[in-house]
């Protein structure tokens, strides 16, 4: 675990935390108060940040939509 590592998820975690129920965001706060302490986070500590990303950053796959913007093609013949 690395200082850039723990930063980057702070902040992606930033944008959920109205979403936590009591416990977690107490946790969070408590994870955020020693990150802005310059200390970095143990193995544990580190987990359940990890658990909070997982739980609340889902990372879904994308459509291709491009078929939607074709033109039809043309089959008359000519």
């Amino acid at each position: 675990m690395s200082y850039q590592e723990q930063k980057r998820y702070f902040e992606i975690l930033k944008r959920y935390e109205r979403k936590f129920d009591s416990k977690e965001k107490e946790e969070y706060k408590t994870l955020l108060q020693r990150h802005k302490d310059d200390e970095d986070l143990d193995k544990l500590s580190f987990e359940r940040l990890k658990n909070l990303y997982t739980k609340y950053h889902v990372n879904r796959e994308r459509k291709n939509l491009d078929n939607l913007f074709k033109k039809p093609e043309d089959k008359s013949d000519e």
